[in-house]
């Protein structure tokens, strides 16, 4: 398998999303005579929907997908995280593939599907479906702060495989994907990527993750400092970066995020993790942000800078904090009621009628007083 990539194309195949369509959304906006603004973020979530599918009016979203990939982080055995390093992975993994996550509950009651992509759990690859491993690059990465996450060759499949799902997806129908991740450890690991790329100390993008005490934050933010000592020498070079100082799960949203936007599919992060991810990508293609947008805010400094950075505005303020895509599913409602308010009514699936309720039988005075 050839795992070359040339990190330059993407530049040039990354376009922007339609113009013409946003114009039309915003035409399509003065016929249904709303008053500018007066629907708030829709509009502008409207708009944004009809330019990445480069249609006006846009049809509504039938087609979403909550995307999760999956990885273990070496760095997770120093107890940076209150999860377990030893399985906690996997666990997590089982919990969505058998729908008691909450990130699986939220999506069936929101009609989205659900696809899990392990690229590096820690795991036997017997124990999941083949659908769910066969883009598997390693089990586990490297401990950063000492050693390589992955190597040069790993990096380059992780990131290909990325590119390979962004594909299937837009293959598949798919017309809105809600990105997240499954990984103990992967704050810390996001965190370095953030510091690196943005140019700040470890202290200024460490944050809490899965809710550490002070004593495990300064493990944590120990960590972050020696991990960005061996990322600054290679920040000129992406893939060197995510093999360094990633791990295959990042170097395979990654690849994901350049890929699907070249297939023009956009695409909501939710956590630490994809923002990570997307500033990575921002530098490899600058438009590429145009085809993302941001669930919400997690509480780490690291997810707070990335989309400083990437000029993000998060779409509501849930106050979740778990990751592992439940903010980006939480979004849909949102995307879907602007795609819905945009399309032609024609175009909108009708909720199906309730069955006719049989009048409750109040109580009437009499019955009361017979009581007494």
């Amino acid at each position: 398998m050839d795992t070359t990539v040339d990190l330059d194309t993407f530049s040039s195949l990354v376009e922007r999303p339609d113009e013409g369509a946003r114009r039309g959304a915003e035409e399509r906006w003065q016929q249904l005579a709303v008053p500018r603004g007066g629907l708030g973020r829709l509009q502008e979530l409207g708009a944004w929907l009809a330019s990445a599918r480069g249609e006006a009016p846009a049809r509504p979203l039938t087609g979403a997908r909550v995307l999760l990939f999956a990885a273990d982080h070496g760095v997770a055995s120093l107890g940076v995280s209150t999860l377990d390093a030893r399985g906690g992975t996997a666990d997590r993994v089982r919990a969505v593939l058998d729908g008691t996550a909450p990130v699986a509950v939220l999506a069936r009651r929101y009609g989205a599907d659900v696809r899990v992509v392990d690229v590096a759990v820690d795991a036997d690859p017997n124990e999941f479906p083949e659908e769910v491993v066969r883009h598997r690059v390693r089990r586990g990465s490297g401990r950063i702060d000492v050693e390589d996450a992955l190597s040069a060759d790993e990096a380059a499949r992780a990131f290909r495989a990325g590119m390979a799902v962004a594909d299937e997806e837009a293959d598949a129908g798919t017309d809105l994907v809600l990105l997240g991740d499954l990984g103990v450890g992967s704050t810390t690991v996001a965190a370095v990527l953030v510091g690196a790329l943005c140019g700040t100390d470890a202290a200024a993008v460490t944050g809490r993750g899965s809710g550490v005490d002070d004593r495990t934050w300064m493990v944590k933010c120990a960590t972050v400092r020696d991990a960005l000592r061996r990322a600054r020498p290679v920040l000129g070079d992406q893939l060197a970066l995510l093999a360094a100082t990633g791990g295959a799960d990042f170097a395979a949203i990654t690849g994901f995020l350049l890929q699907a936007a070249v297939r023009k599919l956009p695409v909501v992060l939710d956590g630490v993790v994809s923002a990570a991810c997307a500033l990575v990508a921002q530098r490899i293609a600058f438009r590429a942000p145009e085809w993302w947008r941001a669930a919400s805010l997690t509480g780490e400094p690291a997810q707070a800078k990335a989309y400083d950075r990437l000029t993000l505005t998060p779409l509501h303020e849930a106050g979740v904090t778990m990751g592992e895509g439940v903010g980006a599913v939480l979004a849909l409602p949102l995307l879907q009621a602007a795609g819905d308010t945009l399309a032609e009514p024609s175009a909108v699936p009708s909720a199906k009628p309730l069955p006719p309720r049989a009048p409750a039988k109040l109580p009437t005075a009499a019955d009361l007083l017979d009581r007494y």
